[in-house]
């Protein structure tokens, strides 16, 4: 992390690339006292890098609608959930998810969700 600029002493989480560890990930992580973090599973917002070539491919609404309806379904709606989204989703996807990102942030706040940023969240234990 240091030879990409990251201080560890200001590092808090750490989602591995592509959500992919392991024990000995786990263990780092411990011993560097970074919290070892995941996305929530449950909604398609994980699946925003796809192209409409690949499979697996989502499109931006199909994405929103299972992001919406998991927060609908779920008791605790979206409390505590992580989504992953990738911001910087290459060419090959010109529907890009986060220009619905407006949307979802004006649609969550009218059911009373507040944002926080990661850097402002106050660890207790």
């Amino acid at each position: 992390m240091a030879r990409l600029g990251i201080d560890i002493k200001r590092a808090k989480y750490f989602l591995p690339p592509y959500e992919w560890y392991n024990d000995s990930i786990a263990n780092w992580s411990k011993e560097l006292q970074v919290q070892l973090i995941n996305y929530t599973p449950g909604t398609l917002s994980h699946a925003d890098y796809t192209t409409d070539k690949d499979k697996n491919y989502r499109s931006s609404e199909k994405i929103l609608a299972s992001i919406l309806q998991a927060e609908q379904n779920r008791p605790a709606g979206l409390n505590g959930f992580i989504l992953l989204m990738h911001i910087g989703a290459g060419p090959g996807r010109t529907d890009k998810f986060y220009r619905k990102l407006p949307e979802l942030v004006r649609y969550l706040k009218t059911k009373g969700y507040q944002f926080q940023r990661v850097d402002e969240i106050v660890e207790t234990d």
